[in-house]
C-alpha cells in the first residue's frame, strides 16, 4: 500500500473558505476512485497555522496513478481549488506491515 501526504499552504482569510471546498470538492474526487482504502483531512493546529493535509492510502501506485495520472508523484489540484493555495507538496510513502 501507498500513503499520499499532501501538504496545501492557505493563506488565513480563506481558511474557512477552503476547508468547505476540502471537504465538498476534494474529498469526494479522492473517494470516487478505486484502490482507496482511506483518506483523512486535517487543518491548522498551532504548530502548522497555515497549512491543510489530506492523507490518503491506496492499494498500490497503479490506483495513486488512476487518481492523479501519469505525474502522481506531483500535487494534483481539482478545479476551483488553486485560487485557494499560495504553496503545496505532495509525498508518497510505501506502507510497513506492523501486524
Amino acid at each position: 500500500m501507498i500513503t499520499r501526504i499532501f501538504t496545501a499552504r492557505v493563506p488565513d482569510h480563506l481558511h474557512d473558505e477552503f476547508r468547505a471546498k476540502f471537504i465538498e470538492i476534494s474529498v469526494p474526487l479522492v473517494a470516487s476512485f478505486e484502490g482507496l482504502r482511506k483518506v483523512d483531512i486535517a487543518g491548522p493546529s498551532q504548530s502548522n497555522p497555515a497549512e491543510f493535509v489530506m492523507i490518503s492510502v491506496w492499494e498500490d501506485v497503479r490506483s495513486v496513478e488512476n487518481f492523479a495520472g501519469a505525474k502522481w508523484n506531483k500535487a494534483h489540484i481539482p478545479a476551483g481549488m488553486k485560487k485557494y493555495i499560495t504553496d503545496c507538496h505532495v509525498a508518497h510513502y510505501e506502507n510497513i506491515d506492523i501486524s
